[in-house]
């Protein structure tokens, strides 16, 4: 019975050593620099924007506030503190769009959308909730910047 027992944790044992693979593509320079964890992942805030308790008639109040709110985005892009942002199609729940910051810290997230004058206004809110992703999602940024041709 031991030794049939043995038998089955070594095999146990075989089949969990082929299951953790090494990435021949690993570049340890990279990872390290991304901020990556051994599985090439990192925490980050991720935000949802919701439509706020806040309506106005004033239509320049209004635009002033969007208008305030895409500066910020641009700001918090180039301050490299955001790495995704973008609004999200009709939906029932009212949802207005996303934010990725590069923290780990919610706190940090809630300080840095403070700024955001549709927020601040109160045309829209936002819920905070620590994210999981890809270390490798700042990488992107770079193309970002070259497909675009009119800033919104």
């Amino acid at each position: 019975m031991k030794t049939l027992m043995l038998l089955v944790f070594l095999i146990g044992l075989g089949t969990m050593v082929q299951a953790q693979q090494k990435n021949p593509n690993y570049d340890p320079a990279l990872a390290d620099k991304l901020g990556a964890d051994a599985y090439g992942m990192k925490s980050y805030v991720l935000v949802i924007l919701q439509t706020g308790p806040a309506s106005s008639e004033d239509k320049s109040l209004v635009n002033k506030a969007f208008a305030g709110h895409m500066d910020n985005i641009r700001r918090l892009v180039e301050e490299g503190k955001l790495l995704v942002a973008g609004p999200l199609g009709k939906n029932e729940d009212q949802y207005r769009g996303i934010f990725i910051f590069d923290v780990s810290d919610v706190e940090k997230a809630k300080s840095m959308v403070a700024s955001d004058p549709a927020i601040q206004n109160g045309f829209l809110k936002a819920k905070f909730y620590p994210w999981y992703g890809s270390a490798a999602l700042p990488s992107y940024l770079e193309d970002a910047d070259k497909v675009w041709q009119e800033n919104p």
